[in-house]
C-alpha cells in the first residue's frame, strides 16, 4: 500500500529570464504526479519556486537597468503566472530571497561548519557564470565548460565543503537504493562520476554581493547551489524539525529535475544532507531535454517558446497532453507544431472525444438522457469492462514509477478498444425491440468512459472534469477509491453532451523574447 504522504518538487527555476516551454514541461510533469497521488488518497505537498541569487542574476539585472531585487520580483512573478496558466496545483512557491529560506541556509551552513565539513581556502580555476559552476582545467572541452558555456579564470578566497569525504557514503547509498537516481541511464553516469573521485566543493564567493551572506563572514556570500538546493528543506520549515510540515513530508519522495542538473541533486545535495545528519530524498528523477524541430532551445537560435503562445493556439489541456504523452519520460524529445496537432487530433479529438460524443449522444437520444440500465452481459461486454477496470492498477504502477507517458499509453489502449467495441456492436443500428441490448452496450461504454475520465484527471484536468460532469459523476466520487466502489448509477440523469476536443490546425508557435 502506498504511503499516506507524498512530497514532490520541481527544481526552483533560475530567474535570469522568463519561463519557456521546458520550464512548463517540468511543472506539468510534477503536477500530474502530484494530482495522481491526491486522487490516490495521499496527502500531498507539491513545491516549486524560483532561484534568485548569484552572479548571473546580478549581471542580468544590471543589463536590464534595475536592481537585482526588482528584477527578481518581476521574473519570479512570471513563473507564478506560468503555473496558473498551465493549471499547476502546487501547494507552495518558494523564493530564495525569502526570510524563511535565508534562515534555513544559515542554519545548514552552521551545521556543516560545526561538524567540520567547511573550511576556508583559496580557489584558483575556471568559473562559468552561465552555469554558476566551478570547473577544473581537465573538465574543460576546447576551452569551454562541458555544457559549452564560456568560462573565466578566477582566483579568490572561498569556503569549501569536504565533498571528497563523502564518496564512499554516496556509493553505498546508490547501491542500497537503486531507485535513488532515475532513470537508470542517469544512475550509471552518476556512479561513474563519483567513482572517478570527488573534489572538495567551493561553496562561497567573495567577489559578488547578490547572495546570502556567510554567517560570521560578511565578505562572502553562499555559492548559489548550496543556497538553491536548500529550498527543498527551507519550504518545510528547516531548521525546525518539529514542525508539522517537516514531520509529515521529509524526506522528499521525488525531486524532479532536468538532466543537466543531475549531479548537483544526486551528488552534492545528498552529501550536504549526510553531513548535516538529515535523511536523503527517496528519488532524484532526471528528465530529458526538448529540442525544437531538431534544434536545442537556445537564445542564439531564437527558438524559445513561451507557454502562453502554445496555450493560446492549442489550449492548456492539449499542450499538457502533448508534453506528457509525446516524450518518454526521462528521454529527450522534439517539439514541432506538426507533432502537437497530430498527437492531439489523433488521441484527444478522434480518440477519447469522438468516443464520448458518440456514446453520450446515443444515451441522450435513445435512453432518455439517463444512464442506461444494463441487462445480461456477453463475454465481449465483460472483456471491455474488465480491461477498463484493470486500468487502475496498471496506471498506478506506472505513476509510482514516474512514467506518465506509459500511463497515458495504457489508458489510450482502452480508449482504442472501446472505439473498436462500439464499431463492432453498432448500437445506433439496433431496433427498439432490442432496447435491452442497446442499454447494456451503452452502459458498458459509459462505465468505460468514466474509468478513463477518472484516470486522465491528473493529465488533462479541465477536460476530464468536463467529461465527468457529462456523466453526472458527483465531485466526491472522482477519486481512485471510487473507481471500483462507485460505478455509474443507472437511471441517473445526464446533461446534453457537448464536444470535448476540437480538431487542431497547425499554427507555428515559435515566438521568443
Amino acid at each position: 500500500m502506498a504511503a499516506k504522504t507524498y512530497y514532490i518538487t520541481t527544481p526552483i527555476y533560475y530567474v535570469n529570464g522568463p519561463p519557456h516551454f521546458a520550464h512548463a514541461y517540468t511543472s506539468v510533469a510534477a503536477d500530474a504526479l502530484a494530482r495522481f497521488a491526491r486522487l490516490d488518497g495521499r496527502e500531498v505537498h507539491f513545491l516549486t519556486g524560483t532561484d534568485e541569487h548569484g552572479q548571473k542574476v546580478e549581471q542580468t539585472a544590471r543589463k536590464a537597468g534595475v536592481d537585482p531585487e526588482t528584477f527578481c520580483n518581476e521574473i519570479s512573478q512570471q513563473f507564478r503566472d506560468m503555473g496558473t496558466l498551465m493549471n499547476i496545483s502546487n501547494d507552495d512557491f518558494i523564493r530564495t530571497t525569502e526570510p524563511r529560506h535565508k534562515r534555513a541556509c544559515i542554519a545548514l551552513w552552521r551545521k556543516l561548519q560545526g561538524n567540520g565539513d567547511i573550511f576556508l581556502g583559496d580557489f584558483e580555476g575556471w568559473y562559468s557564470v552561465r552555469d554558476e559552476t566551478f570547473y577544473e582545467e581537465d573538465e574543460l572541452i576546447n576551452g569551454k565548460a562541458p555544457t559549452g558555456a564560456p568560462v573565466e579564470k578566477i582566483k579568490e578566497p572561498n569556503y569549501f565543503f569536504r565533498l571528497s569525504a563523502y564518496g564512499p557514503a554516496l556509493l553505498e547509498h546508490f547501491e542500497k537504493n537503486p531507485d535513488f537516481i532515475k532513470p537508470t541511464s542517469r544512475r550509471q553516469e552518476i556512479i561513474n562520476f563519483v567513482k572517478s573521485g570527488l573534489r572538495d566543493l567551493s561553496i562561497s564567493r567573495s567577489t559578488i554581493r547578490w547572495g546570502i551572506e556567510v554567517p560570521g563572514d560578511d565578505e562572502h556570500v553562499m555559492y548559489v547551489w548550496l543556497d538553491a538546493l536548500t529550498n527543498y528543506i527551507s519550504a518545510l520549515g528547516y531548521p525546525d524539525t518539529d514542525s508539522e510540515l517537516w514531520r509529515k513530508f521529509w524526506p522528499a519522495d521525488v525531486h524532479l529535475v532536468g538532466k543537466d542538473i543531475t549531479r548537483f541533486h544526486a551528488v552534492i545535495w545528498p552529501a550536504f544532507l549526510m553531513a548535516a545528519g538529515i535523511t536523503v530524498p527517496a528519488t532524484i528523477f532526471a528528465h530529458g531535454w526538448w529540442t525544437v524541430e531538431g534544434q536545442k532551445m537556445s537564445k542564439s537560435l531564437d527558438n524559445f517558446i513561451p507557454p502562453k503562445v502554445l496555450t493560446d493556439r492549442y489550449g492548456v489541456d492539449a499542450v499538457r497532453y502533448f508534453m506528457l504523452r509525446e516524450l518518454s519520460f526521462g528521454a529527450d524529445g522534439d517539439f514541432s507544431d506538426r507533432a502537437v496537432v497530430a498527437r492531439c487530433n489523433g488521441d484527444l479529438a478522434n480518440g477519447l472525444g469522438n468516443l464520448a460524443q458518440r456514446v453520450l449522444t446515443l444515451v441522450a437520444r435513445r435512453c432518455g438522457q439517463r444512464i442506461p440500465q444494463p441487462g445480461r452481459y456477453t463475454d465481449v461486454d465483460r472483456e471491455l469492462l474488465s480491461v477498463s477496470t484493470a486500468l487502475l492498477g496498471e496506471v498506478r504502477a506506472e505513476m509510482e514509477a514516474q512514467a506518465p507517458h506509459r500511463a497515458l499509453e495504457t489508458i489510450w489502449k482502452v480508449v482504442a478498444e472501446a472505439n473498436r467495441y462500439i464499431v463492432r456492436q453498432a448500437p445506433w443500428s439496433l431496433p427498439e425491440a432490442e432496447a435491452d441490448r442497446l442499454a447494456t452496450i451503452l452502459y458498458v461504454l459509459t462505465e468505460t468512459i468514466r474509468n478513463v475520465a477518472i484516470l486522465v484527471q491528473p493529465f488533462i484536468p479541465t477536460s476530464a472534469s468536463a467529461l465527468l460532469d457529462q456523466l453526472a459523476v458527483p465531485p466526491d466520487q472522482r477519486d481512485l477509491a471510487s473507481f471500483i466502489a462507485r460505478p455509474l448509477n443507472p437511471g441517473q440523469p445526464v446533461p446534453e453532451p457537448v464536444p470535448l476536443f476540437g480538431r487542431l490546425e497547425e499554427r507555428p508557435a515559435r515566438v521568443t523574447s
